[in-house]
């Protein structure tokens, strides 16, 4: 696991906190309960950064999602709910 999420519930952003300080790239993908991608994130991390602040999400309608998250070749998916 090179991602811990702060809070599986979401209102307009995420914060994912790194435990693979690497350089490195990463891309997550926010599909909504029905399999379509709503939100898009790709970056270069530099070495010394801890965490990724993904804004953005507020016009997402409420309910569940998923988040699936790549990292030098390691895949997650984490399922996180979007609310008032």
């Amino acid at each position: 696991m090179f991602v811990k999420i702060k809070s599986s519930i979401f209102i307009d952003a995420l914060q994912l906190e790194l435990t693979n300080y690497s350089n490195s790239s990463f891309k997550g993908i926010l599909k909504d309960d029905k399999g379509s991608i709503c939100s898009v994130m790709e970056r270069e991390i530099p070495h010394n950064q801890k965490q990724i602040y993904w804004p953005g999400l507020n016009d997402l309608p409420y309910g569940k999602y998923t988040l699936e998250l790549s990292q030098d070749g390691e895949e997650m998916r984490l399922n996180l709910v979007k609310r008032i």
